[in-house]
């Protein structure tokens, strides 16, 4: 049996744009994907901490340095610029992985979205 475990998080950050014409995703700066273990094309958790809006989407590359968190397509709807959100990543695995299985979770600053 498989059960999902929580793997990686990336704690408060700033949307930088949203973009209701890209066919979808949430575009974040490399260096935050790499730190965070996300990769390129997983399913992400989205939490908006200004409205509580609770949603899924896919990971792409940002530039990186760049501080770039966009959320593109039906996603933009629920967010605005500026607003503060945390992304999520789950993996699934077996009971007794998870017991010792230790997520990453980063920290950007908030207002630079950049790792300090």
């Amino acid at each position: 049996m498989l059960i999902e475990i929580f793997k990686s998080k990336i704690h408060r950050v700033r949307v930088t744009e949203s973009d209701l014409n890209y066919i979808g995703s949430i575009t974040i700066d490399e260096d935050l994907l790499e730190a965070s273990g996300i990769i390129v094309g997983e399913r992400v958790y989205i939490v908006n901490v200004n409205n509580g809006e609770r949603f899924d989407t896919y990971a792409i590359k940002g530039k990186r340095k760049s501080g770039e968190i966009c959320l593109n397509g039906p996603a933009a709807r629920r967010v605005q610029k500026n607003d503060i959100i945390i992304i999520m990543a789950y993996a699934q695995m077996t009971p007794e992985e998870a017991k010792t299985f230790q997520p990453k979770i980063i920290f950007p600053d908030e207002q630079t979205n950049l790792l300090t």
